[in-house]
């Protein structure tokens, strides 16, 4: 792609503001003079230029000092890194891709008109926020709105999750009534898992490109219809598929709300929004067995299990229908930019977002080939995929032993065996407090280090949580085989186990994403896929594991396997940097030079240097300063 003089200064003097290796500049204004950051409006593309005929020309880089305008802005600063990694992870944002009709003739015109002549400017229709304090931006909604959404979003993912996990007590019954093995009624929360492991596939790109709310809104309606469907099967093959489509459906809160919040929230509180999202993601699936227990011990049956998971998800359909707003911001342009063009009858005026066109090659590379090739030759997505998929795999599993121990050992009915798992629960709130606690030595941590952040500061916790979790499991298995034991010692060790469950799982996933930035969502991507295949496979053969070893000896298993996981994230907290630096994906900071940032294109070949650039075109997301607001910074 070529570029003129104004885009090559530009690239050039971002780069050295970034990586804080800029020489100072040989203009200086008053500190209270109003300095432009760079964006999409002070670029000029290409293609605005060359079609205006405009030449090229020297430009001195004293005209736009980019280095102090950020640092004194970091608002600004904070929402380019944002539209960085959106623009870098939306298809066919890729400005190399090709449409899939560029080989063919232009069409003509029509009426025996000849092709207009290009806007004279484009650059000057294109939308933009007005400043970091634009209301229309998502950060800048007022706290109620935000909370008013998080919630319906956070009852949208519990209702998904819960119902992955509540069908684990109606299993016995629909097998009786199927006349089929307890395992193949088990296969109704594995292809529901299955699901998980597909949907975010169609989901995270179709959230990229229309933006968050129609995504949700469309799976819930979905999602519900599935569910409803297993409610009234007829037999078991309608049962299992409506199952595989609802979880494949359900995927789509799950993978979506994180990144909602990620558009709501600030640094500063995005930690605190994201733990508390994933915190619901884990609880939802343990407080199901109980409710599912008690509902088909009662004259309902097991068939009202999915009754109550569809009127649970229609409610979270309206309440998404009616309440959620658009967070996207380059989606959110989209809107502000067909408003003016309804009321100012302008053609002309559009969003960035509006100028991206889908390229099939690009959709397969970023939503399959890419997430595989960080999952098969990443050693840090690899090593952290398979610890995460483990103990996600237990976390179904747990479905099938608890029952083992507490109904078959101890006696208790389905709904009594269910409350068991409130141990866990209460170890996952426990984990999420302690997550939380740490923001505020993270946040000096990043002070400290001039906003960068060091990927490796995650881990200390998650080494916590793998003792702890593998404690959990030696507990529960050496206390759990025997009757004469009470039954409130083997249900208290699910206060380690969930609290590992919820360590590991969480900062792992932060871990990934400081270690790839750009490619974050393709690397939790592949720890996605992984960890719902574990989870579909885990629960088919707890039975026999179980019931074959012992429940001792079973657990003992289990517990050496999760010990021999222990040492991953020491691993990486004591090598991790020099991993990264040989990566073809993740971007890495030496001192006194200057950032080494992959391009989007820079996991086609792997043997390829990764080459430094910004992309200019996402900045154009980012709020421009108004008088006002440059006077106050």
């Amino acid at each position: 792609m070529k570029f003129d003089e104004v885009d090559r200064e530009l690239i050039r003097a971002e780069t050295d503001a970034l990586s804080g290796s800029s020489p100072p500049p040989q203009h200086h204004r008053a500190s209270n003079e109003v300095e432009r950051v760079v964006s999409g409006s002070s670029v000029l593309t290409t293609s605005s230029s060359e079609g205006a005929g405009v030449t090229d020309r020297p430009i001195s880089m004293s005209r736009v000092p980019t280095h102090h305008d950020l640092e004194r802005h970091p608002t600004e600063l904070s929402r380019i890194h944002t539209a960085l990694s959106q623009h870098n992870s939306t298809v066919g944002r890729d400005p190399h891709s090709k449409s899939r009709d560029s080989g063919k003739p232009l069409p003509a015109f029509g009426a025996g008109k000849s092709l207009p002549p290009p806007l004279p400017d484009r650059e000057a229709y294109v939308v933009e926020f007005d400043g970091p304090d634009d209301p229309y931006h998502p950060q800048n909604w007022p706290l109620k709105k935000k909370l008013v959404t998080a919630g319906i979003l956070g009852y949208t993912t519990v209702s998904a999750a819960f119902t992955s996990s509540i069908f684990s007590a109606a299993t016995p019954y629909v097998a009786r009534e199927f006349g089929v093995s307890t395992e193949v009624g088990i296969l109704g929360v594995s292809l529901f898992v299955l699901g998980f492991a597909t949907g975010p596939i169609i989901w995270a790109p179709l959230s990229e490109l229309k933006g968050r709310r129609l995504p949700i809104v469309v799976a819930m309606f979905s999602f519900s219809i599935f569910t409803i469907a297993c409610a009234v099967a007829k037999d078991l093959q309608t049962l299992l598929i409506c199952r595989f489509f609802a979880g494949f459906f359900g995927a789509s809160p799950l993978t979506i709300v994180g990144a909602v919040f990620s558009d709501m929230f600030n640094n500063a509180t995005r930690g605190i929004a994201i733990t508390t999202f994933s915190m619901g993601v884990f609880t939802g699936p343990l407080l199901a067995p109980f409710v599912g227990g008690f509902i088909v011990e009662s004259y309902l049956g097991w068939r009202w299990t999915m009754y109550i998971t569809s009127f649970m998800g229609f409610l979270a359909f309206i309440l998404d229908l009616l309440f959620m707003s658009e967070t996207y911001p380059p989606v959110v342009l989209v809107e502000k930019a067909a408003e003016l063009r309804r009321r100012t009858l302008n053609w002309g005026i559009h969003a960035k977002q509006e100028e991206i066109e889908v390229d099939f090659a690009e959709l397969i590379q970023k939503n399959f080939t890419r997430p595989m090739r960080l999952l098969f030759f990443e050693p840090i997505v690899t090593l952290l995929s398979i610890y995460v998929a483990f103990i996600y795999g237990l976390l179904y599993l747990f479905l099938t032993a608890y029952p083992l121990v507490f109904q078959g050992v101890h006696g208790f009915n389905a709904g009594e065996s269910g409350l068991a798992f409130l141990g866990m629960v209460i170890g996952q709130l426990i984990a999420g407090i302690a997550v939380l606690s740490t923001q505020p030595w993270y946040q000096r941590k990043l002070a400290a280090n001039n906003g960068v952040p060091i990927p490796e500061w995650r881990l200390p916790i998650i080494i916590v949580g793998g003792v702890a979790f593998t404690g959990g499991i030696f507990w529960f298995g050496w206390s759990g085989y025997r009757a004469d034991i009470h039954w409130i010692v083997p249900a208290l060790s699910g206060l380690l186990s969930g609290f590992g469950l919820l360590t590991i799982f969480l900062q792992s996933l932060n871990y990934l994403v400081d270690s790839y930035l750009m490619f974050a969502a393709s690397a939790i991507a592949a720890n996605t896929f992984l960890r719902s295949i574990f989870a579909a496979a885990f629960p088919l053969f707890a039975t026999y594991l179980f019931k074959g070893l012992g429940i001792q000896y079973a657990s003992t298993l289990l517990g050496g396997v999760a010990a021999l996981l222990v040492p991953i994230p020491i691993l990486f907290y004591l090598y991790g940097p020099r991993i990264r630096a040989k990566s073809a994906f993740a971007p890495t900071t030496f001192p006194g030079a200057a950032t080494k940032v992959p391009t989007p294109d820079s996991g086609k070949d792997m043997g390829e240097e990764p080459k430094e650039v910004i992309d200019h075109a996402a900045a154009s997301n980012v709020p421009r300063k108004t008088e006002s607001n440059s006077n106050r910074a």
